[in-house]
């Protein structure tokens, strides 16, 4: 019966899959499996399968790709995935929409961005409410999008102190001051409509739309456990989320997609941090002034750079890809989060803590500049003992970041720092920043489409016209004054024009390196 079976069996398998290619050196050998299929059926398999896998079509399903998250913003939906969903060029997939009680939508998306360290975003047109959205390569079910103005959007867990710094929009505190914390609560789970299965925890300081509260002992170690040595965090298809509780007869809690992400571990012990200046940006669609911006900021003395990405569609990546890594230390971090200036700059802070001794807060349309004889590290040296000293103020913030109030609250680049710590006036004859706010029409007229900032007025907006910070006389409307290049020139100087001419130009082109 054995020999029958064992027949039968070598039988029924050779049609399959042939045993060859044994190769014996000394005492090992290695088989190599060969399929029996004709050359043609396998080809076929093949190139339908790699096909699949290129993504070349509209209803290519990738099963790495899953949508996590989903925002209604005011002028789109946003679709975070997965860490680790890895995306073909946007015109290679779609957008799906699936109203009640009609058929499947299907909208080309307006933007995909991804980087290494954080999970890939696309942007699809908006649609009406009460639609359900998902992509055309996705294997996960559709998604509810989450409302925009009534949203924690994102949060980081701060070990100096073991809290959990929390950013919400629709709480709406008033700029500048701090609310009443004890209104709050931190609220960690993975699923916040289960009140028995969530943790609570005092908020500590809420402004602005941040709020800073304990991070529970159990979600500490929840952390440290659900990130590997490789540093990848929750891979669970529901992860922790913490979010905002408001105390009272109308308990409620806000909508959250919020995941805590760690901070750089504190080193109390560390000697001098890795970098002596840094700079913090948020920039929208400014991709053909970015190399101008840095490379003249780097020869000036700042050797770090933090650009928050505000749903830029014009090719930044490709032209941060130009810069010598080597010279340039730039990292781009996506920030799609509308009107959150205020508390992206916080999040930027927090993030350079650990590496920077002072951090600017400039937009990429400002130049540091220094008309006499010293040089950002001659003033940065002046004050480099000198703990008390906690911001170096002109038109804008160079910040000492271990000088931060734990608030966070910040104003037009200005933070608020500790009790007993304070800043100084650099005179302009040391230090000053040139803020190009009225370029060339063709650039300018690209703020109409919308400001960064939280307690600002846009352009298009019938508010505060008359505002010196809404550019007096101009209107809401994008249309160009006949005397637009010199109608807002309130400084005529060439200081800074004459020293970048001098040091940059190249002598035997002309050229400038940007």
């Amino acid at each position: 019966q054995r020999r029958v079976f064992a027949a039968l069996f070598a039988f029924l398998c050779a049609g399959v899959v042939v045993l060859g290619g044994v190769h014996v050196i000394g005492a090992s050998f290695r088989p190599v499996l060969r399929t029996a299929w004709p050359s043609e059926t396998l080809k076929a398999i093949s190139s339908d399968a790699g096909t699949q896998q290129a993504g070349s079509g509209a209803d290519t399903v990738l099963p790495s790709v899953h949508v996590r998250h989903a925002v209604a913003l005011p002028d789109r939906v946003l679709l975070i995935l997965k860490d680790g969903s890895s995306l073909p060029a946007p015109e290679r997939f779609e957008c799906l929409y699936s109203p009640a009680n009609s058929s499947e939508l299907r909208r080309q998306p307006l933007l995909a961005a991804s980087l290494p360290d954080g999970p890939s975003l696309v942007h699809c047109p908006a649609e009406p409410s009460g639609v359900d959205v998902s992509l055309s390569l996705s294997l996960s079910p559709l998604v509810v999008p989450l409302p925009w103005d009534r949203l924690v959007y994102t949060a980081l867990v701060d070990s100096r102190d073991n809290s959990t710094v929390v950013f919400a929009k629709g709480m709406n505190l008033r700029p500048g001051r701090l609310g009443v914390a004890s209104r709050y609560q931190c609220v960690f789970g993975r699923d916040l409509s289960k009140p028995k299965h969530v943790l609570t925890s005092p908020v500590i300081s809420a402004a602005q739309e941040v709020f800073r509260c304990v991070t529970p002992l159990r979600i500490r170690r929840y952390l440290r456990m659900s990130t590997d040595a490789n540093g990848n965090g929750d891979s669970d298809d529901k992860p922790m989320l913490v979010s905002i509780r408001t105390k009272g007869q109308r308990d409620s809690t806000l909508p959250s997609i919020a995941e805590p992400e760690p901070l750089p571990r504190y080193n109390r012990h560390r000697g001098q941090k890795a970098h002596s200046m840094c700079v913090c940006t948020m920039l929208r669609n400014q991709a053909r002034f970015l190399r101008e911006w840095i490379i003249y900021h780097s020869h000036i003395g700042v050797d770090r750079w933090f650009i928050y990405d505000n749903n830029s569609d014009d090719d930044i990546e490709q032209v941060l890809n130009t810069m010598d890594s080597s010279r340039y230390n730039v990292t781009r971090h996506l920030w799609p989060w509308m009107k959150s200036q205020e508390a992206g700059f916080a999040h930027c802070a927090l993030r350079a803590r650990e590496s920077c001794e002072w951090v600017g807060f400039i937009d990429i349309d400002e130049f540091l500049h220094f008309p006499g004889n010293q040089t950002l590290p001659d003033v940065l040296r002046n004050y480099k003992n000198r703990p008390r000293i906690g911001e170096l103020q002109d038109c804008m913030s160079q910040l000492w970041p271990d000088a931060l109030n734990p608030s966070l609250i910040n104003v037009v680049h200005h933070f608020h720092l500790k009790e007993g710590v304070k800043y100084v006036n650099i005179g302009q004859g040391v230090m000053l920043i040139n803020h190009y706010k009225y370029q060339v029409w063709e650039v300018f007229k690209d703020k109409f489409s919308g400001r960064v900032a939280t307690y600002v007025a846009d352009w298009q907006d019938e508010e505060n016209v008359g505002s010196r910070d809404r550019a007096p006389g101009l209107g809401t409307k994008p249309v160009e004054p006949e005397d637009w290049p010199r109608r807002f020139c309130e400084v005529y100087d060439t200081g800074l024009k004459d020293f970048v001419h001098k040091t940059f130009t190249d002598p035997d082109t002309g050229s400038l390196p940007w």
